[in-house]
């Protein structure tokens, strides 16, 4: 069942993303997806669940308040959104120019010193990935660290890991640009890479409709298996250079 609510106090992405990961973790909830426009919150779950309970999840930021609509929309299919109306490409365009810049920049460097060299190639490719996807996260940190507490393990008991997360990202991408300890540097990037995936994996299995917030909050880009594939690509690229240097 879907029920909607009326929520006060959200004015900005930020705290529509706070909002949408407070009530996500409400026991029995399956999906959250919030109108910042009519401030209101469309609520899947198992089982009817209290108001009372999803007060009691907001109860530490008093600015958002929660409260029954006049009536309750009981369809198991939410309302399709403009984005969900959108083409794949369209939807995934930013990301895909951006894949296409990396790919592009790390093979004409190839190019440039005369000789292709596979290892040198991935090294390259991982900086320009964790260089430009550690700009968008640190456009708007908070947007980023609220999104990404909506699925990953970390961050879902640590609001803070989101904020750590980015410059993680960012001394990755230094590392690999200038060739850091390449194997402290794989092996950082297989054990944060590794953990990132499994809550990306839950939720698109379980097919949440949630924001993913690889590109911070800059786009709007939901869940689905084109992150598990940049997941993936990482810890496979970073498992077979440490492999090759041990």
């Amino acid at each position: 069942m879907t029920h909607t609510y009326k929520v006060s106090g959200m004015t900005c992405d930020g705290c529509k993303a706070k909002v949408q990961s407070l009530l996500s973790k409400v026991e029995g909830v399956k999906d959250v997806s919030i109108d910042l426009v009519k401030g209101e919150a469309s609520i899947e779950m198992d089982k009817h669940v209290l108001t009372g309970s999803f007060k009691s999840a907001l109860v530490n930021y008093p600015k958002y308040q929660i409260s029954e609509t006049v009536h309750h929309k009981h369809a198991v299919t939410p309302d399709i959104t403009e984005d969900e109306t959108k083409s794949w490409f369209v939807t995934y365009k930013p990301i895909l120019l951006i894949f296409g810049y990396i790919i592009s920049v790390s093979l004409l460097v190839e190019y440039m010193l005369g000789e292709f060299i596979w290892m040198r190639w991935m090294s390259h490719f991982m900086a320009g990935f964790f260089l430009v996807f550690s700009f968008f996260k640190l456009l708007n940190l908070k947007g980023f660290s609220d999104s990404y507490s909506m699925y990953d393990i970390v961050a879902k008991k640590w609001n803070g890991w989101g904020y750590v997360y980015a410059f993680i990202e960012l001394s990755l991408g230094i590392g690999f640009l200038i060739n850091f300890n390449p194997i402290l540097i794989n092996g950082i990037t297989l054990i944060v890479m590794t953990v990132s995936i499994i809550g990306v994996l839950q939720s698109v299995f379980a097919k949440r409709k949630i924001k993913c917030a690889c590109l911070g909050d800059v786009f709007n880009l939901p869940m689905s298996s084109i992150t598990i594939i940049e997941d993936s690509l990482m810890i496979v690229m970073s498992a077979v250079m440490l492999a090759a240097m041990l």
